[in-house]
């Protein structure tokens, strides 16, 4: 076991864990986070991206020790239910939720996606989504409140 330094969604923590630990368990287990899921466990499916150094990552193949001492946002982290991020309020008004077991894979990959790249076409943001698996098809709803978001990002 190992003190590891953490912050997470602005917060600074200190868990002591296996630094080998894949960080989707801190952030559940030792943090009670649970925007990130546990889906496939091989970064296939995007049910457990956070975004660290502006990058959407898979949790749950990244040990603890890689993160360590790096800004994480989970989705936790970038609004509340009184006042959504953009991005969240894009998905309400659209009605882009269906079971909601991707949607912290969805929305963390736009952000990080659009946050790189602002002024990205429709092609492009559909092909930056295609690694996040949605079992309900709510991703027509879904791409709709991303492109709407990008809209009013450069509005």
């Amino acid at each position: 076991m190992s003190a590891i330094s953490l912050t997470v969604n602005g917060r600074s923590y200190t868990v002591d864990v296996d630094p080998a630990t894949p960080l989707l368990y801190v952030l559940s287990d030792e943090l009670q986070l649970r925007g990130p899921k546990f889906g496939c466990g091989l970064a296939q499916c995007g049910a457990c991206t956070v975004i660290v150094r502006g990058q959407a990552i898979r949790s749950c193949v990244t040990p603890v020790r890689t993160v360590a001492g790096a800004d994480i946002t989970t989705v936790e982290g970038l609004g509340t239910i009184d006042h959504p991020h953009p991005l969240q309020r894009a998905f309400i008004e659209e009605q882009a939720a269906q079971c909601g077991f991707c949607l912290n894979g969805v929305i963390l990959n736009a952000k990080a996606f659009l946050d790189r790249n602002p002024k990205a076409t429709d092609e492009q943001i559909e092909r930056a989504m295609a690694g996040v698996l949605c079992r309900c098809f709510a991703n027509v709803r879904m791409l709709r409140a991303i492109k709407r978001y990008a809209r009013e990002m450069g509005a």
